[in-house]
C-alpha cells in the first residue's frame, strides 16, 4: 500500500510514477482518492467539532442542573432558551446560554417548568448525539470506500527500472553457465518425460483435469532431491526454513498484494473461508503481522517450500504443451525483512543466492532486469532468472527476485524500532523463488539428455539420489 501522505503531498509526481506501470486505471485512481480522502477529512473535521460543542453542552447541562443556588426562572429561562438555540442548530449560543453568559438577555417571565424544560434540552441532545453517530458512520464509510482504493493501487517503480511498456523490453544480462552441444536434435521434456516413464501426462488429466501431472519414480524422485538441495542451498546462506499452512485467511493475501485484485486467481473453501495460497510469500509475509520488531533483529531471513496452486487462465495455444505453466506446483521460497538503507543490496544477495543455485547444477541461465511495464503490482524493482531449455527452444523463468519496499509492510502492518531514536518506521520486504519447480526438472530434462534417451543426474543432486548418475528409459 502506498502512503497516503505521498498521494496528498505529490499527487502529479505518484501518476507520473504510475503512467511508466502502462496502467491507465491505476493512475485515474489517483483524482478518486483524494477526492474521497477530501469527503473523509471533511466529515472527521464535522465530527470533531460537533463532539466538542456535545462536551461543552453536556458539562454546561450538568452544572445548570445541579446548580441550587440558581433562582428557579432563572434555570428554566436557561434550559428553554438553550433547546430553542439547540433546535436551530446554534450549539454556540446553546452554549452561552447554559454558562450564564447571556442570563441579561433571557426572559424569565412564565417561561416554564424547569424539569420539562430539562427534558427538551435532553431531547435535544440526544439528536445531537444522532447527528455524530451519523457522521461517524458516514466517516467509516468514506474510510473504507479510501482502503478500497488504496487496495488497488500498485507500487511505485524504482527510479532505477527501465521505463517500457511491456515485457518485450525486458532487458537481459549476459547469459551464463554452460550452453550444451548436442550430435543430435535435443527434444523437449513432454516427449522424454514420458519415455523415461517419469512424467505421466495422461493420468493427471484423468484425475484433476488439464494443466495437472503426475510425476513417477524417478520423476518424483528428481522433483524431492531438487527441494531438499534448493532448501539447503538457502540455509547455508542464513535462511531460516519455515513449514507455514498452505491454507490462510483473506486478510493474509490482502497483506500480501494477491487481494483484492488476484482473487480471482486463488482457490477458495467456501466453507472454512480460507484460500490455498498461490506462494509461499504470502504465509511469510504475514509471519510477523502487526508486529513491531528491533532494529537489532534485521534482516531476517526465511525460507520455505510449499505446493503452489493458481487458477490463472492462459491464451489459447500458449504453454499448453508440458509442465511449464500448471495449476499446482511447487516452488522454495526465499524471504527477507530488512531495513529501508539495506534493501537494495540485500535484492542483489537475493538475486546472487537464487543464481547460484542455476550454477550449482550447471544450467545455462540468465538474469532478466524487469522493465516498469512488466514489473506486477507489488514489486518496485525486479529480476527474473531464466534456464534455457534446448529442447522447447525457450528460456524459462525459474525465479523472480523482488523489492517491494514498504508496500507489503503497509499493508501487514510490519514495523521496526530503531536503535538510537526509538521511533517506528515500516520494514521493507524482498522475496524471490529459489527455484520454482517444475521448470528446473524441463532444463535438467532436456540440458542433460543423452541420444540413447537417457538423462544425466547433475553431480550436486546425486549425494540426494543415492548416487545415482544417470535416469535411463525403461
Amino acid at each position: 500500500m502506498l502512503d497516503i501522505n505521498l498521494i496528498r503531498e505529490k499527487p502529479e509526481f505518484v501518476k507520473e510514477a504510475l503512467a511508466k506501470l502502462n496502467d491507465p486505471d491505476a493512475v485515474a485512481l489517483i483524482d478518486r482518492i483524494l477526492e474521497t480522502d477530501r469527503q473523509r477529512r471533511a466529515v472527521i473535521q464535522q465530527a470533531e467539532a460537533l463532539q466538542a460543542q456535545r462536551n461543552r453542552l453536556n458539562k454546561a447541562f450538568g452544572f445548570t442542573r445541579g446548580a441550587k443556588n440558581l433562582p428557579t426562572e432563572v434555570v428554566a429561562a436557561r434550559v428553554y432558551t438553550a433547546a430553542d438555540a439547540l433546535r436551530r442548530a446554534d450549539l454556540t449560543r446553546a452554549v452561552d446560554i447554559l454558562e450564564g453568559k447571556l442570563d441579561a438577555e433571557l426572559a424569565t417571565e412564565a417561561v416554564g417548568d424547569p424539569n420539562a424544560g430539562f427534558e427538551r434540552l435532553s431531547e435535544a441532545l440526544r439528536l445531537l448525539s444522532d447527528q455524530h453517530t451519523a457522521l461517524d458512520e458516514q466517516a467509516s464509510a468514506l474510510d473504507e470506500q479510501l482502503r478500497q482504493h488504496m487496495l488497488y493501487l500498485p507500487n511505485l517503480p524504482h527510479e532505477s527500472v527501465p521505463v517500457a511498456e511491456s515485457d518485450a523490453f525486458n532487458v537481459p544480462w549476459e547469459p551464463e553457465g554452460p550452453f550444451y552441444e548436442f550430435d543430435f536434435t535435443p527434444r523437449p521434456h513432454w516427449d522424454l518425460g514420458p519415455e523415461l516413464g517419469i512424467i505421466d501426462f495422461e493420468r493427471g488429466v484423468r484425475l484433476a483435469g488439464s494443466r495437472f501431472y503426475v510425476l513417477e519414480g524417478w520423476g518424483a524422485r528428481l522433483q524431492r532431491a531438487l527441494i531438499n538441495f534448493f532448501l539447503d542451498m538457502a540455509r547455508r546462506k542464513g535462511f531460516e526454513e519455515l513449514y507455514v499452512p498452505y491454507l490462510v485467511y483473506a486478510d493474509m493475501l490482502e497483506g500480501a498484494g494477491q487481494f483484492p485484485k488476484f482473487r480471482d486467481v486463488v482457490y477458495h473453501d467456501p466453507e472454512a473461508d480460507l484460500y490455498l495460497i498461490p506462494t509461499a510469500e504470502v504465509a511469510i509475509t504475514n509471519l510477523h503481522r502487526d508486529e513491531i520488531l528491533e532494529e537489532a533483529q534485521l534482516p531476517l531471513y526465511y525460507v520455505a517450500q510449499t505446493p503452489c496452486f493458481r487458477r490463472e487462465q492462459t491464451s489459447a495455444g500458449r504453454d499448453v504443451r508440458g509442465i511449464k505453466r500448471v495449476h499446482q506446483f511447487e516452488k522454495v521460497e526465499m524471504y527477507k525483512f530488512t531495513t529501508p538503507e539495506t534493501s537494495y543490496a540485500e535484492l542483489e544477495s537475493l538475486v546472487e543466492a537464487a543464481a547460484d543455485i542455476a550454477r550449482a547444477l550447471k544450467l545455462p541461465f540468465r538474469r532478466l532486469e524487469i522493465v516498469t511495464g512488466d514489473l506486477g503490482f507489488s514489486a518496485t524493482k525486479k529480476y527474473d532468472l531464466e534456464i534455457y531449455a534446448p529442447g522447447c527452444g525457450e528460456w524459462l523463468e525459474v525465479s523472480s527476485c523482488s523489492n517491494t519496499e514498504d508496500f507489503q509492510a503497509r499493508r501487514a502492518m510490519i514495523r521496526y524500532r530503531t536503535a538510537e531514536s526509538r521511533k517506528t518506521r515500516y520494514v521493507h520486504t524482498l522475496n524471490g523463488s529459489g527455484l520454482a519447480l517444475p521448470r528446473v526438472i524441463i532444463a535438467i530434462l532436456e540440458n542433460y539428455q543423452q541420444a540413447d534417451g537417457s538423462v544425466i543426474i547433475p553431480e550436486v543432486l546425486r549425494p540426494y539420489l543415492d548416487g545415482a548418475e544417470r535416469i535411463n528409459r525403461p
